[in-house]
């Protein structure tokens, strides 16, 4: 009787701790998801800076297989490259960049203002679109909205503006100036961010890599290493192939758009090979702007437009993709694509920008614990025979 009693005792006592221990997992996990959620721009801030920093890595060990200089030198070199490279287009072709953009964003709202239009004028509500009309003078109900709206104000010119009318002007410049200055400030301080913890990252991985294998607990350290290096491989791998496809995507735009006569063709070759980072989506945005801009110049440099984004998305699917990038990652597009919407609902532009860096790391976890798992029941059993001499 006194076995059963402690057996008993130590039954309910196991059961304590599990409830205990699976209580305080659940607080820590909830609290996990919290932090996440509540500073998600800055996690992803950190993952940018790290992509940055594995991909300069990944630029200097190539060029280490090319000569045997020390890493920092090779670092220092692929820097001034891409400084220089950047500096060049700035340089040569800033006013070109700053007119051409200027132009497209003036014929992306007209066109959006177009098409608001054509579907007012054939019965589909545009009220919860709020495009910047800017053919609104050849739209009649535009018209009399204008009309009625400016009616009332014709007898204040008459007089000065009041104190009350000057400082409400004057509140509304300074309220739209700051929000300009902090918007300005905090892109480009996210830039500066991001550089700093990119080079600060590819300029010394194997203290960071030691560190983060130091956290990670003695019993499965020599796990996390090999989950570490093969997710660094497989980021550098796919960031690599992704720079090769930018500029591909780039070059064609670019010279395709300027041989069918559009304008801004170099601004639009940049932003759709900026826009190809981004798998899918980008792709169809990038798409849509060159169709939107080509519009404006005719029907005809419209279509042909849209056949050069056929071709473009085609070399980048069914030629770089499977070529370039068949060693680095092997996701399911419609798996990449759901988690794409999913991220880029929940958190915006930065979880559509990194959605897939992000599950190429699970991808890398996933087939590690896949494998391990595996490896027992294909382990042959061993045998009670002897053998014979």
């Amino acid at each position: 009787m006194t076995d059963l009693a402690d057996n008993r005792l130590q039954a309910r006592n196991d059961m304590a701790w599990a409830i205990a221990v699976g209580g305080i997992g659940i607080v820590l996990f909830a609290a996990l998801l919290t932090f996440a959620w509540q500073f998600a721009a800055t996690l992803f801030l950190l993952f940018a800076g790290m992509l940055l920093g594995v991909a300069l890595n990944a630029m200097t060990t190539l060029l280490g297989r090319l000569t045997a200089l020390p890493h920092a030198l090779r670092l220092a070199i692929v820097c001034l490259a891409m400084a220089g490279l950047l500096s060049g287009i700035v340089f040569l072709g800033g006013t070109t960049i700053a007119q051409q953009a200027t132009v497209l964003s003036n014929t992306i709202k007209s066109q959006l203002g177009s098409v608001k239009e054509f579907l007012d004028q054939h019965g589909v509500d545009t009220s919860y679109l709020d495009f910047t009309n800017a053919a609104g003078e050849t739209k009649p109900e535009g018209t009399a909205v204008t009309t009625t709206t400016t009616t009332p104000a014709a007898p204040q010119s008459h007089g000065i503006p009041g104190a009350g009318a000057l400082a409400s002007s004057g509140g509304a410049i300074i309220s739209q100036t700051l929000k300009v200055l902090l918007g300005t400030v905090s892109v480009v301080g996210n830039f500066f961010i991001v550089l700093f913890l990119g080079l600060a990252f590819a300029a010394q991985p194997s203290i960071y890599r030691a560190g983060l294998l130091f956290i990670a607990p003695a019993k499965y350290r020599a796990q996390a290493t090999v989950i570490v290096d093969r997710i660094g491989e497989t980021l550098e791998r796919w960031l690599i192939a992704q720079i090769i496809t930018m500029t591909a995507v780039f070059l064609v735009t670019w010279i395709g758009l300027a041989i069918i006569g559009i304008p801004s063709s170099f601004i639009l070759g940049i932003q759709a090979g900026l826009l190809a980072f981004i798998p899918t989506v980008g792709a169809i945005l990038g798409g849509l702007i060159v169709v939107l801009a080509s519009l404006a110049t005719g029907w005809i440099a419209a279509l042909s437009a849209f056949i050069l984004f056929l071709g473009v998305h085609a070399l980048e699917s069914y030629v770089l993709t499977p070529i370039i990038q068949r060693q680095a990652l092997d996701i399911p597009p419609a798996t990449l694509f759901a988690f794409q919407i999913l991220l880029g609902v929940v958190f915006g532009i930065w979880g559509l920008a990194l959605a897939l860096p992000l599950m190429a790391i699970a991808k890398v976890m996933i087939d590690h614990f896949k494998a391990e798992d595996q490896a027992p029941a294909q382990t042959p059993a061993p045998s009670n025979v002897p053998q014979l001499s």
